[in-house]
């Protein structure tokens, strides 16, 4: 019995990769994540002494969050690729996965979003509700330690 495929672009493709090949992939995409995993744990020792200092540079401290932030991303990218077989799928599975992990990354943003725009409101319209500190000065006679004392 033959089989005569309807759609080619969902039938398996002629060539595939070989064993030694696909090893080869995966020994240069391992070496490639644990040089990118040590570039980020630089970068966050970077960021822990920075903030230890006396003046750390906010525009710095920030530049520096976005960077590890990449390069999770395109750790995140050869994982699936590789050591998840995405990258060896035909277009429409891909697209099958990504759209909706796009989708959902814009939902977080947007509820992040959303939830600072209405803690913003709060505190500036409700004085009652304002967010506090932990290092506000303690009032006169107040006896409660946190709120749990009596």
């Amino acid at each position: 019995m033959e089989h005569n495929s309807f759609f080619p672009e969902v039938s398996m493709p002629a060539a595939t990769h070989s064993d030694a090949e696909f090893k080869q992939r995966v020994r240069k995409t391992t070496i490639l994540l644990s040089v990118i995993t040590i570039i980020e744990l630089i970068i966050g020792i970077t960021i822990y002494n920075m903030h230890k200092g006396e003046h750390p540079s906010a525009f710095l401290v920030l530049t520096f969050k976005g960077i590890v932030c990449i390069l999770t991303l395109a750790k995140a990218f050869y994982i699936v690729s590789v050591f998840m077989h995405l990258g060896d799928e035909i277009r429409n599975m891909i697209m099958t996965i990504v759209v909706p992990l796009m989708l959902f990354i814009w939902f977080i943003g947007a509820f992040l979003w959303d939830g600072n725009s209405y803690r913003t409101n709060r505190n500036r319209y409700d004085e009652f509700k304002k967010e506090r500190t932990l290092n506000r000065p303690e009032r006169a006679g107040d006896t409660t330690q946190h709120g749990f004392g009596g």
